[in-house]
């Protein structure tokens, strides 16, 4: 294992995030805000340690899918650790443990809180919440890629460690072009929001973190009621670039390059616009009312199916009023998630897509078991290895799911809430029903719960394997054998 190659990227990943932080010091300076301190104290540890770790470059800039979840991993945990130092350092959030809660809530893009009163903060680190989920959306070793020349080595493995779907390709032939494609195409989307949510008069330091938590489909809001003291306009805004944010990137790319027909035609955006169509249809039937009128129903109907299917978590209202049937079809929202290849979260539709289409073939099989099918996307089949590794991961998330409910309800909450809180930190949602709803927070956990949750938070953004490689014993003893080699000179 190239282990040197993982300790100089957490490196670069220290000093990208050190650079970050000089955004919220000079919010700070704006506000003349005293808590802009703890973000010097903590760029100056970031820095010191980043440029430690980088000091000697590797022998080797060789490494494969292993080193890249490792190095993936290991790179979301450190961001996390050190990105919750300006929460402790200035006494807003003095607990590590929820400090740590709400810094992998940002960074993961789930926008699970476990503050009561948002509004109490400073300026410059509500800026630093919901910029958290503008870096976490697209994924900093992405970021890495597009400013870092990492000359040789697999690089399109820290790029599959990290960018969400079952499946990442390169878009043109060089990894790091198409870092910066998807970075030119992410920024262009959150300028373009700031400045329509400018035209709606919000406040410039709304906009520019209310797109931040849109574009990156995390959450986490200036306000206590979320969005719902904001004008209609602004909430159309927001669930328009709710649902943009969680289509497939390569769909921007394709249009970017005018390749407008092979755009429209991608299997998997068709049925992700039609289901967040035929959820909204069906919750504006039940909540439309004479004391909510058709479009107030349907623009509340809208924001919450697209803030759910997307894995954001706003609200304009609060959805745990509303009837069972309306709460079930965001419940089973909140797991078929985003496209791959979008800053989304949940299982993805792509999967489920392929899933269904594997059900229809094996019943066919049934019926023909002489004929020879193939499960086709985009009119191209699907290799057995893809299908393969998809049915590993519906296994392995319900496992982890199953489990983390278990663990969970040992606190003795009651199951609509522990149900809930799994499934909006899995699939990095936010907000869930009962205690865990859009009016409340998770701060009403335990200390061990609310580990198990970031534990499932990190590990629905990292889809799974990449956080679970670690636990492998194999790695360690890997380590462990280097270890010894380089001890006894022979490395």
């Amino acid at each position: 294992m190239n282990s040197s190659i993982i300790r100089y990227i957490l490196g670069q990943v220290l000093k990208i995030e050190a650079i970050l932080m000089l955004l919220p010091c000079l919010v700070a300076l704006i506000y003349q805000e005293k808590s802009g301190f703890a973000f010097l104290i903590t760029l100056v540890i970031c820095g010191v340690l980043g440029l430690a770790m980088t000091h000697k470059k590797p022998q080797s800039f060789v490494f494969y899918l292993k080193e890249g979840c490792i190095a993936t991993s290991l790179s979301w945990i450190f961001l996390s650790i050190f990105g919750c130092l300006p929460f402790i350092f200035s006494g807003e959030i003095p607990s590590f443990t929820d400090a740590l809660f709400e810094t992998i809530s940002g960074f993961t893009t789930t926008g699970a809180s476990i503050l009561s009163d948002v509004e109490s903060l400073s300026y410059c680190m509500l800026f630093w919440r919901s910029f958290t989920h503008w870096i976490g959306g697209m994924g900093v070793l992405v970021f890495l890629l597009a400013i870092i020349p990492l000359t040789g080595g697999s690089h399109i493995n820290l790029m599959r460690a990290e960018s969400p779907g079952p499946s990442v390709g390169k878009l043109v032939p060089k990894v790091r072009y198409t870092a910066r494609i998807l970075y030119i195409i992410y920024i262009g989307i959150t300028v373009l929001e700031i400045l329509l949510l400018l035209l709606g008069r919000m406040p410039v330091f709304d906009a520019i973190t209310t797109s931040f938590g849109t574009v990156g489909t995390g959450g986490f809001g200036t306000k206590n009621d979320s969005l719902a003291g904001y004008s209609a306009y602004i909430q159309w805004v927001v669930t328009i670039f709710m649902i943009l944010s969680g289509v497939n990137f390569n769909a921007y790319y394709l249009i970017l390059f005018r390749r407008w027909k092979k755009a429209f035609n991608m299997e998997e955006v068709k049925y992700y616009f039609l289901i967040i169509a035929a959820a909204t249809s069906i919750i504006l039937i039940n909540i439309h009312n004479s004391a909510l009128g058709f479009f107030d129903a349907l623009r509340h109907a809208a924001f919450q199916v697209a803030s759910i299917i997307t894995t954001t978590g706003f609200a304009t209202m609060d959805f745990d009023l509303w009837s069972s049937s309306a709460k079930t079809i965001l419940v089973l929202l909140m797991f078929i998630g985003a496209c791959a290849g979008s800053t989304g979260g949940g299982i993805k539709v792509s999967r489920f897509v392929v899933a269904v289409k594997t059900i229809i073939k094996e019943l066919n099989s049934y019926i023909h078991p002489k004929s020879i099918q193939k499960v086709k996307i985009d009119g191209k089949p699907v290799d057995h290895e893809v299908i393969r590794s998809i049915n590993v991961y519906f296994m392995t998330f319900f496992i982890l799911f199953s489990a983390s409910v278990f663990l969970v309800a040992l606190e003795g909450k009651d199951l609509t809430t522990n149900f809930t809180a799994v499934a909006a930190t899995i699939n990095n949602i936010g907000p869930g029903l009962e205690l865990v709803g859009p009016t409340q927070n998770f701060g009403g956990f335990s200390t061990f719960s609310k580990y198990v949750l970031m534990f499932d938070m990190l590990a629905g953004r990292l889809e799974l394997f990449p956080l679970l490689i670690l636990f492998h014993p194999v790695i360690w003893k890997d380590l462990m054998a280097q270890r010894k080699l380089k001890k006894s000179g022979k490395v």
